[in-house]
């Protein structure tokens, strides 16, 4: 790896290594204390099971059931240790790949597939789940997500003290996005509002085919510092480092202590999504190196070594992967195409003039297809 650069891996948090060693770090270990073997082996599980659902949804849409899939190969313990770090009162805006944090807000994952089915623009209920809706425009949702972090500390559901009360949002994009404007413009507004928001950087270090390297002469957590954001580097292959790091920054947003920055330094394993092809921007020797950083057998290891993870919670996994493949492609099968009209359905929660003016427009310029076949 290079000595500086936004490839530099030096400064990053790391509390479990490659090999799976448990290493002690002295600014949050703390924050890891209660990951118990139990709660291990479920982080084991749910990126096992998001991996899974992952490969299956590929090739559901390699076989023309979707229209695109995006990939969270290879992120999985960004994802599910920042997402175990959450709790009831916080809420997510997530950009298009966050799978495996939508699993642990309790989306179920083939209800995921509307969207790139093209049935649906989201098909859960954002304030049940407290998980927001996928954002395809790269970047946008994070003025959403500071404005949503804005208008919790003004209803007084930050810093009250209150662990029942309180709550922080997490924002997750990905490196492309840090070079967008809308993300600059979300962190002055969070910067000079206190706004209780984390900004969780993905660095898979490919904005599609574009290297992190051609967007930043610096590691992008000091992108923070510019709006006088405190920023952290985490390993983002380390689900425990991810936790611990994420953790911090939450109780710390939660506790009216203002935004934080972290960049999840990791790799992208699959394509940018099914329709791109990695082959032409990397190089072999790449994806062998990260391979032997894969975040899931790095756990495995370290569960294994402990004697906490027998073959009975793989035969469990196994079958529970097997039965999530099988249900995920009947489900999709299964799907009807939606009326055309229902895309006026849901875009605001009342009734809206302009909504219902257009939706009886529609109305009437299909009924003209059908008055000109009875005059035909």
């Amino acid at each position: 790896m290079e000595a500086h650069g936004p490839h530099t891996d030096d400064d990053l948090v790391t509390m479990l290594t490659r090999t799976g060693e448990r290493i002690p770090h002295p600014d949050f270990d703390r924050y890891a204390e209660d990951l118990d073997a139990a709660t291990l082996r479920r982080m084991w599980h749910d990126m096992t099971v998001v991996r899974a659902f992952d490969n299956e949804a590929t090739s559901l849409q390699r076989q023309g059931e979707l229209g695109l899939w995006v990939q969270s190969l290879g992120q999985e313990a960004a994802q599910i240790g920042s997402g175990h770090a959450l709790n009831g009162n916080d809420f997510v805006f997530p950009s298009y790949r966050e799978h495996g944090v939508a699993l642990t807000r309790g989306v179920d994952l083939p209800e995921i597939l509307r969207i790139f089915r093209g049935l649906q623009h989201g098909a859960w209920d954002p304030e049940a789940h407290r998980f927001h809706l996928y954002t395809l425009v790269i970047g946008a949702h994070s003025l959403h997500a500071t404005g949503y972090a804005m208008a919790m500390d003004r209803d007084g559901l930050v810093g009250t003290g209150d662990p029942e009360r309180d709550g922080a949002v997490v924002c997750y994009f990905g490196d492309g996005a840090t070079s967008q404007g809308d993300v600059s413009e979300a962190m002055v507004f969070a910067a000079v509002h206190d706004a209780p928001v984390v900004f969780f950087v993905q660095n898979n270090q490919f904005a599609i085919s574009e290297p992190v390297t051609r967007q930043s002469r610096v590691p992008l957590a000091q992108r923070g510092a510019g709006f006088g954001i405190p920023s952290v580097r985490v390993d983002g292959n380390d689900v425990v480092a991810c936790y611990a790091v994420t953790r911090w920054a939450l109780e710390r947003a939660r506790s009216g202590g203002g935004p934080v920055l972290i960049e999840a330094f990791t790799y992208r394993m699959g394509a940018h999504t099914t329709s791109d092809d990695p082959t032409r921007y990397r190089t072999r020797a790449d994806e062998s190196y990260w391979a032997e950083r894969d975040p899931i057998a790095r756990l495995d290891t370290y569960l294994s070594a402990l004697g906490e993870l027998g073959d009975d919670a793989r035969e469990a996994v196994a079958a529970e992967v097997k039965e999530l493949g099988r249900r995920t492609r009947e489900t999709v099968r299964s799907w009807e195409v939606p009326a055309v009209g229902s895309m006026f359905e849901h875009v605001y929660a009342e009734p809206h003039a302009t909504v219902d003016a257009e939706r009886a427009w529609f109305e009437r310029y299909e009924r003209s297809f059908a008055d000109q076949g009875v005059h035909a």
